[in-house]
């Protein structure tokens, strides 16, 4: 019973977080994903270390908000 609760939980949370990014723009979205990408690569990197994380996350951020224009979203 905990498991089917623990689930359902973790699939609402999932539907809820993607679809609060509906109404962002494409340099939001390209931030998020740097993010996500970079707070990986940095857990990776370091061994898992949580200042690894959070550093990766932020340069991945920076990286992803400067990329805009570059993967073919020119007007």
């Amino acid at each position: 019973m905990h498991y089917k609760i623990t689930k359902i939980i973790s699939l609402l949370t999932i539907v809820l977080l993607l679809s609060s990014c509906a109404d962002l723009s494409t340099r939001q979205k390209n931030a998020a994903a740097g993010a996500a990408i970079g707070g990986v690569a940095g857990a990776v990197l370091t061994g898992g270390s949580s200042l690894g994380t959070v550093g990766g996350a932020a340069i991945g951020g920076v990286i992803g908000h400067g990329v805009d224009g570059l993967a073919g979203n020119k007007k």
